[in-house]
This record gives C-alpha cells, structure tokens and sequence, in this order.
C-alpha cells in the first residue's frame, strides 16, 4: 500500500503561508496590544469620555495617512503634507472672514480643498513629467508650503467665530463627534475604492494606483499609464489633507 508523501510540503507551505500572514498583520497586533495594555493599566480607559478624546484626535492623522497611503502605493513619498494643510488652513478662514454669509462658508469648504489639489497637481508634475524623484519634489513645497501661509496671513493667528464653520470640529450626530463621522466615512470611501468596486470613465481608479510604481514588472506589463496614475495620486492626496 503507498503512501502519499505530499502531506508534510503542503502542511509546512501551509504553516509558512500562516505565518506570513501573521507577519502582514503585525500593525494589528501591536494595536491591539496597545489597548490590552491600557484597559488594563490605564484608569477609565474604556469609559466614554477618553474613547472620544482618543478618537478625535487620531482623526487628523488618518485622514492625512489616507492620502499619503495613495502617494506610498505609487512608489513614492510625499514630505508636503503639513505644508499644503497649512496653505488650505490659512485659506478658508481668510474667505468666511471677507465674504459674509453663506457663500463665504461655502467657498470656505470648496476652494481649500481645491488648493491643495493644486498642490498635489504641482508634485505630480514635478515627479511625472521633470522625473525629480518624489522626496525631492515634495520638498519644495515642503518649504515654501509654510512660507506661503505665513506670508497670506501676514504671520497672524486667525481668530473667528463662525458656528457653521465650526460644528465640523466641535460638532455631534447622536453623541458621536462629527470629526470621527467624517475619518469613518472617509476610509469606507477608499475601501472601496480601493478594491476596484467604484468604476469611474471606464477605470477603476484602485488598480492604476496599486501598479504605478514604475519599477514594477506588473504595472509595465499591463500597460497602465503610470505617469497619470501617479499623479492622481498626489493630488488626491493633497485633497483629503485638507479635509482634515
């Protein structure tokens, strides 16, 4: 009678394919272990009031790591992030503070973000078109991003006070900060994006991204165009820093 001898190669590719795995994961496991940690060591750590601090301020960080994770998939590295938030930051309150009423609220939210995509289109090009490698272009704007903001509000702090403007900070929708609805509802729309289910022109923005590094074997064999691909990237990325 014989007997298979296929058994201990595919329990071991198994194993090895597990582990793997479990390696990918490894920024879960350490989150995780993070907050056993301090439901353990940490007084009121699951009450209510610090689970809402936390979440509010983590907001920021993954809204920018959204569109900084776009940039990373392309190959590439973006250093301009602070510098176009704070170029979009200094350009709204400028606009509700000079044009009364709703329309000043309204340009407010629309033409920051439509900076920063301008930003984004400037790195773009820079990377795509000159062939400057991505550290080095986004360190342009990395410097003269902070510079530009400086000089619009003339190195001054913007006071204000407009309530529509604010609810999106201080704001709730059932107890939860609004912020937090916004980080939630941003990260489901690049989700989903992401695994190619929202189909725009034809093209499904998630997979050009996914192989426009141009070192790839993959992404010159499929023929995407990667110079396009990259540079929607970036301006995407400087749209969502500003909706933080």
């Amino acid at each position: 009678m014989m007997q298979s001898t296929d058994t201990p190669p595919a329990r071991s590719a198994s194993t090895v394919h597990k582990w793997r795995h479990l390696a990918m994961q490894r920024e879960v496991i350490v989150l995780l272990a993070m907050v056993l940690f301090n439901l353990i060591f940490t007084p009121h750590f699951c009450s209510l009031q610090p689970f809402n601090v936390n979440m509010t301020q983590v907001v920021t960080i993954v809204i920018v790591g959204i569109g900084m994770t776009l940039v990373v998939a392309t190959g590439g590295i973006d250093l301009s992030v602070g510098a176009s938030m704070a170029i979009a930051g200094a350009l709204a309150p400028m606009l509700f503070l000079n044009v009364a009423g709703p329309l000043g609220v309204a340009l407010a939210f629309e033409l920051p973000v439509l900076a920063a995509a301008l930003c984004g289109v400037f790195n773009g090009l820079l990377v795509t078109r000159l062939s400057v490698q991505p550290i080095v272009a986004t360190l342009v704007l990395f410097i003269a991003g902070r510079g530009i903001a400086q000089v619009v509000t003339d190195g001054s702090l913007q006071a204000f006070n407009t309530p529509a403007f604010q609810w999106i900070a201080l704001g709730k929708v059932a107890g939860v900060p609004f912020q937090v609805l916004l980080m939630l509802a941003l990260v489901g729309v690049f989700v989903w994006v992401d695994r190619g289910r929202f189909e725009l022109r034809r093209l499904r923005p998630g997979r050009p991204v996914r192989t426009a590094d141009p070192g790839t074997r993959r992404a010159r064999r499929r023929g995407r165009r990667l110079a396009r691909a990259a540079q929607h990237a970036l301006r995407a990325a400087r749209a969502r820093d500003r909706r933080q």
